[in-house]
């Protein structure tokens, strides 16, 4: 794709949460758009959506949708991206996919652009967007790593339930009416009730124990700070929150380090906001961080039971750094390289 000063981006699943968002961060971004195409399902084509104040009309995503295309965000799930990637690529646009059809494709870069910008190449064609938790903890883990080097790390996950759409936040808000007003509860999208419970399942289990959502953490980290030598156990769980993931992290580094010195890495990294001030209640919390950009840590601290161990509490918008921004922020590298 040649620099250009405007840009012809399709966004695919525009009429889902991330599509959405992602169309409203094009806009507050100022993304140098000559035409924004909205494409969804045929169920969606004919909706109208905001942008820049006029109403874009969604068309029915085809073979055909990429014809001028420059730039398409995509954002409709694995089975869409698998099909509809390679045809937009072949149409000569460049693909920056959300889902997680090419994640672990040796081929195809997996970026944060606060963490590993590099990593697109000269030409590329598909660029894959990384799963949500794994976003807002490798922007914590960077600058660590870097310094000290990590051995290992063990984390587990507060995850609300606009990770799995917006049917799953009407449930958590139907759940929790039927709750108060003491009438059995309904489930559709989880095997049990999420209204005032906790969920350790997210995606399916595995062999080994582990869910998919946990594993991806460990796959996607090890390649985004190119370092298969990290180890990695999480554990991640669905919580009855609207918006934003929530993260408690142990971290074990090589080198001696310091509450302190971690405190500093951390204001001083692109993207990472510290609110660490447990002595007036300031810490980060999913209520603050919910439409925000930037990534929140703080409970800064070491750990009492191993040397060179640190514990940090990581919170960020899943729908925005998590999804939306990060795709919109991979574009602004193509536009600004």
């Amino acid at each position: 794709m040649l620099k250009k000063e405007k840009y012809n981006v399709a966004v695919v699943g525009a009429t889902g949460a991330v599509g959405r968002r992602m169309l409203a961060i094009l806009e507050e971004r100022n993304f140098p758009v000559a035409r924004v195409l909205p494409l969804a399902s045929a169920r969606s084509a004919g909706q109208t959506l905001p942008f820049k104040g006029e109403e874009l009309l969604v068309k029915e995503l085809n073979r055909d949708s990429f014809r001028g295309i420059d730039i398409a965000l995509f954002s409709a799930g694995a089975t869409i991206s698998r099909e509809y990637a390679p045809i937009a690529v072949s149409a000569g646009a460049v693909v920056i996919d959300n889902s997680s059809a090419f994640r672990m494709d040796k081929d195809v870069p997996l970026v944060v652009p606060e963490v590993n910008p590099n990593a697109i190449g000269p030409r590329p064609g598909i660029i894959a967007n990384p799963n949500c938790s794994t976003i807002q903890m490798v922007m914590v883990l960077k600058p660590i790593h870097d310094r000290f080097r990590i051995k290992r790390v063990v984390v587990s996950t507060y995850q609300s339930v606009s990770g799995s759409g917006q049917k799953a936040v009407n449930e958590l808000t139907r759940q929790a009416e039927e709750v108060l007003h003491d009438r059995p509860v309904q489930k559709q999208i989880y095997p049990h009730p999420i209204a005032f419970n906790c969920l350790p399942h997210i995606d399916v289990f595995l062999d080994n124990g582990y869910t998919k959502e946990e594993m991806k953490m460990v796959n996607e980290t090890r390649k985004i700070l190119e370092d298969e030598t990290i180890r990695v156990s999480p554990t991640t769980v669905r919580v009855p929150v609207f918006y934003c993931h929530s993260e408690s992290l142990n971290v074990e580094t090589e080198k001696p380090i310091s509450a302190g010195e971690v405190r500093d890495l951390c204001a001083r990294f692109p993207g990472i906001v510290v609110v660490d001030d447990p002595a007036n209640n300031r810490y980060p919390l999913a209520l603050d961080a919910t439409g925000r950009d930037e990534v929140f840590v703080g409970r800064i601290r070491e750990d009492i039971s191993v040397e060179n161990g640190i514990h940090l509490w990581v919170v960020s918008d899943n729908l925005r750094k998590g999804a939306a921004l990060n795709a919109v922020q991979i574009a602004e590298c193509l536009h600004n390289r």
